[in-house]
Formats: structure tokens, C-alpha cells, sequence
């Protein structure tokens, strides 16, 4: 009873604190070591041996799809590319379709593999302009960007290169194209509820009169730089794709790695050698998309590579420890008495059905827990996968609707208030959490009923 209070009063007090706008970096350890002292457990070795060690491991798989995301989205920045998409997709759409335009921009460039933050940063001097000549209040910039960065194209398109696509690779043996139906519908309902909430909003704003608000400084300043044509833009982004689909779907499947894998130095797991593979093929076209873009564009990255390269790596090395810091908080929480009752609970759902529920409540409320969507996937496959891949043999359900499920149910309730995109996503814009994080909130429980109505039909047929 005292570890589920304190696990409760933790999570509570991080929340809050995000909410506020402290850093979850300094903040994750010091509330995973009160619920740690709540369940009994000694902090300091909870820190050294508990909360330190899952951080590192974490960083250590999943940083060179942070690093390589960070870089290539600041290139496709510096190189004006992003702007060149962005103002493509406008020119088209009209202003009238502000909304529609700034979803899209950011649809695009995070399924071509930028970084989610990276996205942010290079759609939102967009995003204000068009918002602001089109008298719709700014408050539900943010939300906007969530919806055509955070949703549909981070976890449910099939062969998004985003994190929370890859990770169920390793445990599943499945790849980023994994269940394409499935994930297609899912993108394509999330899009359609998202835009028609923001719809209403913008029309619900503009019958009470509510304009654009007030203009943040230095917001005005437009770039007239030189940007290069859509397609020489776009290319690096389809890159990454295409060759993902090639080297996932046709060279790695034919390659035999086993005999020299297994053995010393590398003494790689024989069992997660598809997902180990399929994790180089994206490794292999983040890079191939950061070439692209260096030699597409040599005038106009002329003396700016250098510091693309070191904002990037620097940005990717504060999106990474967020994340880490509260996958550290989640595996502390995860082994504390209060949460192996609330685990059994989640692990009984279903039983003698699909594990498709299961899994999909598993991972949204541990992405809930440590307000990250990887991080919470990851605890939670690292606890379970192996016992819902068993489960789905029994059963006869698909690895890749386990792959499927899981990524986007990662993106439902990660987004609460201490997640680090949330937060970062708002410093961008200038907003604050009691302005436009309620929109933020509908776009997520959307998202969130979307993964449990399709589980449904799936089970249903």
C-alpha cells in the first residue's frame, strides 16, 4: 500500500513540476528515489544500481537514431529544405487551410525521418506566419504541430523512420513496414479526428472574437533566404525510405549474419538478429539521408555544416537524456512492490484471447508513467515482450500487429504533462502549458482510442 502511494505521490509531483516548466533531467532521479524510500528501498543504491544503469542502457541502444535525426533534421534546416517543403505545401493549400498546412509540413518531414523536435523548431516560424495572417489564435499552434508530428506519422504509418517504429523491431523480429493496413487506417482515423477537432476550435475562436494574440518578439523576422526547388528538398527524405524498404524488405532478409554474429567478439542474441539488422538498415538510411543532404545543397550550407552538425549532435543529446531520465524513473518504478500488483492486473487482461489489449494498456500507461512514448515502450517490451510474443504464438496473432499495436499505443498517453516533447514543443512556440496544453490533451486521448478501436474491430473479425 505505501509503495503504490509512494509510486502515486511520485509520478504526481513529476507531473507537476513539468507542468511548471522545471527540467525532467534533475527532476526524474530525485522522484523515482522518493518512491524508491516509499517502497522501503535504500535511494543511493537505487540511484548507482537502478535508476544510472537502465539510463546508460538506454542511450546506448537508441542514440544513434537520435543523434543521426537530430543532424540530419538541423542540415534539412540550414539547407532552407524544411523551408522549401513547408512553403510548397503552402502555396498549394492556401492560407485559408493554415491548419491543414502546417499539419502536413510536419506529416512530411517526420515521415521522411527528421527528428520530432527538429520538426518544431523548423515548421513553427511557418506555422506563426500563417496562423497570424489568418487571425487564428496561437494557442492552438502547438497543438497542431503535435497533431502532424507527434501522431499518425511518428508510430502508425508503416515505414516511419521515428524511434517508436523501431524499437518493437528487436523484441518481435518484425520491421518499421510491420502490419501496413493496420497502421494505415490508424494514421489515416487520427488524422481525420485531429483536424476536425482544431477545425472547430479555429471556428469556435473566431465566432467569440478571439484573434491571434500577442506577437512574440523577434516573431516577425521572416527568412528570405534562398531555398532550393521541392524536389531536390524532398529527395533526402525519400531517401531514407525508399532505401529502409530496400535494405528491410529485400538485401537483409537474404543475408546469413548468424555464423560470425553469435560468436565472440559480438555474441549477438540469436533470437533478435532480424530486429538487431532491421535497426542498421535505419541507422545506415539516416545516414545515407544526411549525406544527401550535405551534397544537394553545398552553396547554401557553405559555412553552416559545421554548426548544423554540432546543434544537432547537441540537440540530440537533450531529447535523449529526457527520454533516458525517465525510462530511469519508469525501471525504478517497475520494480517496486506497488507496481508488480498493477502489472499483474495489466498482464491479466485478455487472457485466453488476443494480447493485443493487454499490450496496448501496458504500454500506454507506462508511457503515461514516464511521459515518453519510446521510454514507456521500451519498459514495457523489455518486461513483457517476451511473454505477449508467446502469448501471440498461442493465440495465432500476428508479430507485426504486436509491432503495430504497440507503437501506437506508445503515442497515446505519453503525452501528459512532463513529456519532453510537450515541453519543448511549447518553449518553441512560446506557449505555456494552462494555454495550449488542453488541445495537446484532446489530440492524445484521440489518438489514444484510436489504437483500442481498431484492437476492437481486429478482435471482433
Amino acid at each position: 500500500m505505501l509503495s503504490s502511494l509512494g509510486i502515486l505521490i511520485s509520478l504526481g509531483l513529476l507531473m507537476f513540476m513539468a507542468y511548471r516548466g522545471f527540467s525532467v533531467i534533475f527532476f526524474a532521479p530525485i522522484f523515482a528515489l522518493l518512491a524508491a524510500a516509499f517502497a522501503g528501498f535504500s535511494p543511493l543504491p537505487a540511484l548507482t544500481e537502478l535508476f544510472l544503469p537502465q539510463l546508460a542502457g538506454y542511450v546506448k541502444v537508441y542514440f544513434p537514431f537520435f543523434l543521426l535525426g537530430a543532424v540530419f533534421g538541423k542540415i534539412m534546416e540550414q539547407s532552407g529544405a524544411a523551408d522549401a517543403i513547408a512553403q510548397t505545401i503552402t502555396k498549394k493549400l492556401g492560407a485559408k487551410h493554415s491548419l491543414l498546412a502546417v499539419v502536413l509540413s510536419c506529416a512530411v518531414l517526420t515521415y521522411g525521418g527528421v527528428s520530432l523536435f527538429v520538426v518544431a523548431f523548423a515548421v513553427y516560424p511557418f506555422g506563426a506566419s500563417l496562423f497570424r495572417s489568418a487571425n487564428i489564435p496561437k494557442r492552438l499552434l502547438p497543438a497542431t504541430i503535435a497533431l502532424g508530428a507527434f501522431t499518425f506519422t511518428m508510430d502508425a504509418l508503416p515505414g516511419t523512420p521515428q524511434i517508436q517504429n523501431s524499437i518493437p523491431m528487436k523484441f518481435f523480429n518484425t520491421d518499421l513496414y510491420a502490419a501496413p493496413i493496420f497502421g494505415t487506417i490508424g494514421g489515416l482515423m487520427i488524422f481525420f479526428l485531429g483536424y476536425v477537432y482544431l477545425e472547430s476550435q479555429r471556428k469556435k475562436a473566431q465566432q467569440q472574437g478571439e484573434g491571434y494574440g500577442t506577437v512574440a518578439a523577434g516573431e516577425t523576422q521572416q527568412t528570405n533566404r534562398e531555398t532550393p526547388s521541392f524536389g531536390i528538398a524532398i529527395l533526402p527524405l525519400v531517401s531514407v525510405l525508399v532505401l529502409t524498404l530496400v535494405l528491410q524488405k529485400i538485401v537483409f532478409p537474404n543475408w546469413d549474419i548468424s555464423p560470425w554474429a553469435v560468436e565472440p567478439p559480438y555474441k549477438m542474441d540469436p533470437n533478435t538478429l532480424k530486429g538487431t539488422m532491421n535497426n542498421w538498415a535505419l541507422i545506415i538510411a539516416l545516414s545515407c539521408g544526411v549525406f544527401l543532404a550535405t551534397i544537394l545543397n553545398p552553396k547554401r550550407l557553405s559555412g553552416k555544416l559545421a554548426h548544423a552538425i554540432s546543434l544537432g549532435a547537441s540537440g540530440s543529446l537533450l531529447a535523449i537524456m529526457n527520454t533516458a531520465s525517465e525510462v530511469g524513473f519508469g525501471n525504478v518504478i517497475k520494480i517496486l512492490p506497488g507496481f508488480k500488483t498493477i502489472a499483474e492486473a495489466m498482464m491479466s487482461i485478455g487472457r485466453g484471447g488476443s494480447p493485443l489489449l493487454s499490450e496496448a494498456i501496458t504500454v500506454n500507461v507506462l508511457s503515461g508513467v514516464t511521459g515518453s512514448a519510446s521510454g514507456g515502450l521500451s519498459i514495457a517490451l523489455d518486461s513483457f515482450g517476451h511473454e505477449y510474443l508467446r502469448w501471440a504464438n498461442e493465440y495465432g496473432t500476428s508479430p507485426e500487429l504486436l509491432h503495430r499495436v504497440a507503437s501506437m499505443a506508445s503515442g497515446g498517453m505519453d503525452t501528459l504533462p512532463h513529456n519532453g516533447a510537450v515541453i519543448t514543443l511549447l518553449a518553441i512556440t512560446g506557449m505555456t502549458h494552462k494555454q495550449s496544453y488542453k488541445d495537446i490533451f484532446v489530440i492524445t486521448l484521440m489518438k489514444t482510442a484510436v489504437v483500442f478501436i481498431l484492437i476492437g474491430f481486429t478482435m471482433l473479425f
